[in-house]
């Protein structure tokens, strides 16, 4: 059981560590930057994939983004000056920095509480399961007592018949 678990955690962290393979080209384009940066006309996708035909605003961050690359900036000097005229929320991804940290953590601290909740209220259940139930065990129950109630279900005819 313990080779079985240490092997599933093995590949886990194996495919965490081998993401979608990058290839780095170290001039980028306007398709490369479009797809870190959304579309602003309201359709709430990617820049590269707005649905909408003609899209102003593809068109014009699409200038925005050549323009630049025409001056020879970099791709984090193209984001950064998108978001300078258009605002954080034209980046795909929020920054790793400030308040935008929140979006990072909250989403895996979120799960981790969640799954500790389940665990806990697992373990509650079956505690509630495997707890005995019998009145004979119960130190609470006077023999006497007991021994009286079998004899008048016996002599009320109430009790079990063979």
């Amino acid at each position: 059981m313990r080779f079985r678990l240490a092997f599933v955690l093995l590949l886990a962290l194996a495919t965490l560590g081998a993401g979608p393979a990058r290839a780095v080209d170290p001039r980028p384009t306007v398709e490369s930057i479009g797809e870190h940066v959304m579309c602003l006309c309201g359709c709430v996708a990617i820049l590269n994939h707005c649905p909408h035909l003609n899209c102003s605003m593809q068109a014009e961050m699409r200038a925005t983004i050549q323009k630049a690359l025409d001056e020879g900036k970099d791709e984090p000097a193209i984001l950064q000056l998108l978001s300078q005229q258009y605002g954080v929320k034209v980046l795909a991804a929020p920054p790793t920095q400030g308040f935008n940290l929140a979006a990072w953590i909250l989403p895996g601290l979120g799960l981790a509480l969640g799954l500790g909740l389940v665990v806990v209220i697992v373990r509650r259940w079956r505690g509630l399961r495997q707890a005995p139930a019998s009145a004979e065990t119960s130190p609470d129950v006077d023999p006497k007592l007991l021994a009286a109630v079998e004899e008048e279900i016996k002599t009320s005819g109430l009790g079990m018949r063979e």
